[in-house]
């Protein structure tokens, strides 16, 4: 009676060592350690257990495919920094050509300026040589029609250069009308010195003193 107890009893240890085996290999197998999915599915459908299914990247395979993918993320970040570094190149070639612009705008606008100036000299100077044209042209005509001698008086007090244009145009006008001049006449009535210098400067600078 006691040897069918004890075996009884090492049948029941038995039972339990292999349950407890069995426990630990499913408990295993649900932390992914041990890969017996398989084998224990019916007991996860039994219990309602989802089994941990990641997969350990020190599988050949997934090794593979983590390198291929930190490889592709590799290129697409040099990519970048490549286009980054072009795009910083393209917009530091635009703000010189745009300062390169700005200059040659500014030289353009600084020679318009300029050239607007010296328009407006020439223009101011051609204006006071017409305006000194008329204003001989006035007194010539006036002296033509005053008496000898008074003419003469005004003639002596300008200076050489009046004297000269003004004596010019007194003859440019008797040209153009086919009358005598009266120059020659006054001439006779002015000091010797006075005239000498006169018909000097008028040899030497015919058109100006200038």
């Amino acid at each position: 009676m006691s040897a069918a107890k004890t075996i009884g009893k090492s049948i029941v240890l038995l039972i339990l060592i292999v349950i407890m085996i069995l426990a630990g290999l499913l408990w295993f197998d649900y932390l992914g350690v041990i890969e017996m999915k398989k084998t224990f599915t019916p007991i996860y459908t039994l219990l309602g257990l989802t089994p941990q299914t990641s997969e350990t990247a020190d599988k050949p395979e997934n090794a593979i495919i983590a390198d291929l993918e930190t490889d592709r993320n590799a290129k697409i970040i040099e990519e970048y920094e490549i286009r980054s570094q072009e795009l910083d190149k393209r917009e530091a070639d635009i703000l010189v050509k745009e300062a390169e612009n700005e200059q040659l705008a500014q030289e353009l606008e600084d020679r318009r300026t300029a050239l607007e100036e010296s328009e407006k000299t020439f223009n101011n100077e051609r204006k006071k040589t017409e305006d000194r044209e008329v204003n001989i042209r006035t007194r010539a005509e006036y002296l033509n029609g005053m008496p000898p001698e008074s003419a003469v008086q005004i003639l002596l007090a300008m200076d050489d250069q009046d004297f000269i244009d003004t004596i010019r145009m007194v003859d440019k006008i008797a040209e153009e009308s086919g009358s005598s001049s009266m120059v020659s006449y006054w001439l006779t009535f002015m000091p010797a010195d006075r005239v000498a210098e006169i018909t000097r400067k008028m040899s030497s600078k015919p058109q100006s003193l200038n």
